[in-house]
């Protein structure tokens, strides 16, 4: 049996900010207060956070994003940016054909057919 881990601010409640409406990621509309409530629910990596609000899963994937939510998720844990984990890189945003990655002819050979 795994053993869970309650990871919350224990004793303290989420207290919003002025400044918490501001969008920080504009492909997904993620706001500082949402990324602000997910490190107080507990996530404290960019990987955590980014799955919790979807923060830095749009378009740009975190190219526009990624410095402001990391800056924010060290200012809420209390560490330099720098101690923020970037995210692990993914797959493309769009699909593409395998033989594209191999450029070794094979789309045209099957279209060619």
């Amino acid at each position: 049996m795994h053993k869970v881990i309650d990871r919350t601010v224990k004793g303290k409640k989420f207290i919003p900010k002025e400044d918490d409406d501001l969008i920080v990621c504009r492909c997904e509309e993620i706001t500082k207060g949402e990324i602000r409530k997910a490190v107080f629910e507990g996530m404290k990596t960019s990987n955590e956070v980014k799955r919790f609000t979807r923060a830095k899963m749009g378009l740009c994937q975190g190219q526009t994003c990624g410095r402001l939510v990391r800056e924010i998720i060290a200012q809420e844990t209390g560490v330099r940016r720098e101690e923020v984990h970037h995210v692990l890189p993914r797959s493309p945003v769009r699909p593409v054909p395998m033989g594209s990655y191999a450029n070794d002819g094979v789309m045209d050979k099957i279209k060619n057919q």
